[in-house]
């Protein structure tokens, strides 16, 4: 098949950062196809809507994108007011896919399945470059087969969450139960509301997602009687979610920290780290946790529902039939991998970087957005935004611009390194920096009716040594 010079370039994914590459694109005077998921542009970020996100509006609006809404009389929102996920739709992204010059290139319930090149799988290498993407999209009339010259993949990873079991396998009965099962950020003090109240919940995770849906469990609790939380964490070093404080230069972030480690310190919400999840079941119509401990195998419980705040992993089946360049644990583009590896870095920053870093092997394909990180936290829109419009530089050709890629990102105001599994010495009752609070109501089995609790609620760091990307700075799928 002859390349089409006149193909679009197609865009996965109408969220901030696929609709910021839309916008850099035709600024450029390059034709585009956006593909959305969802019934409207940005589906992800509505899922989790009334969060507010750690960045102010300076930093979530992309520099060619404001320029066009402005073009149309847009004006821009205080900019040192802090949105929630909703009001970024509202506000910016949603007029953006409205203005004549994307709205024609955007199709919502579009969902593409899969990428490869028109008349050649993975394997075939001579002229690959001259063949035109092929895409499989789905959508409410069948599914069909579109052409692309360049494909810029930004779908994310907010609809491939991480499983509750540690070893980044479903835990036994987590299927069984998944209608008691949360992944992510619920509204508990909105929709999900009647969910919650007046129950226990178990909330797994370390990151920024886990934080904010304890400190809503916690506002219910002083309206609804009964309702508790508990938080289990696989890490025993919760510095990542406790944050910089007022070092942080994203105040908001710092506060978020702040309160979730007043929270746990304060016994309001019961906090076991440690704690590896290997199994599910249900104990007189409620569930209990098995998992892994410092001194073996122990239950938590019984509780009523479980939020999953265990982050995200990419869809790589979309994929398959090209040649990714990819890195082997992260998943992301490799040569990020070593710069924002959780087992290396804690930080948010990260070394500016644009389509050289983001393309592969397979000519004119890019992973960009919160896909690039793979399965490691702390994205910043700000990083997204500078990617694209490095990417849709290079696509239009011009090398000087693409090559020139410069990013300021705010400073975490925390930086570590996690324990060595060598050994280290230590300052905790488990070999690591002592966590703020423990709860010990990891429950042994064998001891369950005899003492009711026992263990010291945290655990080595062979059982913690695989660290999930459980964090959500803003999620720019």
């Amino acid at each position: 098949m002859v390349f089409e010079k006149d193909l679009p370039v197609a865009i996965i994914g109408g969220g901030p950062v696929g609709l910021a590459a839309a916008a850099q694109l035709v600024s450029r005077g390059l034709s585009v196809k956006v593909y959305e998921v969802g019934s409207a542009v940005a589906s992800n970020l509505l899922d989790w809507g009334h969060v507010r996100v750690f960045t102010p509006w300076r930093y979530c609006v992309d520099a060619v994108a404001r320029e066009l809404l402005e073009s149309h009389g847009w004006q821009m929102p205080e900019p040192e007011a802090f949105p929630t996920a909703d009001e970024i739709v509202d506000h910016y992204l949603a007029p953006l896919a409205k203005l004549s010059e994307l709205a024609p290139s955007i199709e919502t319930n579009a969902r593409v399945v899969a990428i490869s090149r028109w008349g050649a799988d993975k394997v075939l290498s001579k002229a690959r470059e001259t063949r035109p993407f092929m895409l499989l999209v789905e959508t409410a009339k069948g599914t069909r087969r579109d052409s692309a010259r360049a494909v810029i993949d930004a779908s994310g990873t907010w609809q491939t969450p991480n499983p509750l079991g540690a070893g980044g396998l479903p835990a036994a009965g987590e299927m069984e139960f998944g209608d008691r099962i949360a992944y992510g950020i619920p509204n508990v003090l909105g929709r999900d509301r009647h969910l919650y109240a007046g129950r226990t919940t178990l909330v797994v995770g370390a990151g920024h997602s886990a934080a904010n849906a304890l400190l809503e469990l916690a506002e219910l609790a002083q309206t609804e009687p009964g309702t508790s939380a508990l938080w289990v964490t696989r890490s025993t070093d919760l510095v990542r979610i406790y944050g910089g404080g007022d070092a942080d230069a994203l105040p908001v972030r710092g506060e978020l920290g702040s309160d979730v480690r007043q929270l746990a310190e304060s016994g309001r919400v019961r906090l076991v780290t440690g704690f590896a999840i290997v199994a599910i079941r249900e104990v007189d119509g409620r569930l209990v946790v098995e998992g892994q401990a410092m001194d073996g195998l122990r239950t938590l419980g019984p509780v009523d529902r479980i939020i999953a705040a265990t982050g995200q992993r990419p869809d790589l089946t979309l994929t398959r039939e090209l040649r990714l360049d990819l890195d082997p644990w992260l998943e992301g583009v490799k040569a990020l991998g070593p710069l924002i590896d959780p087992n290396e870095h804690s930080c948010g920053d990260v070394p500016p970087h644009g389509h050289r870093e983001l393309s592969h092997p397979e000519p004119d394909f890019y992973t960009v957005g919160v896909k690039s990180y793979g399965r490691a936290p702390t994205f910043l829109l700000l990083t997204g935004y500078e990617q694209v419009r490095s990417v849709a530089a290079a696509l239009a050709g011009d090398m000087a611009a693409a090559d020139a890629v410069q990013l300021v990102l705010p400073k975490t105001g925390v930086c570590t390194v996690p324990v060595s599994l060598s050994g280290a010495s230590s300052q905790g009752c488990c070999g690591g920096p002592a966590p703020a609070a423990v709860d010990a109501c990891c429950v042994d089995d064998a001891k369950a009716k005899a003492s009711g609790k026992s263990g010291c609620g945290c655990g080595s760091t062979q059982a913690i040594a695989a660290m999930r990307s459980d964090d959500l700075e803003i999620a720019a799928q």
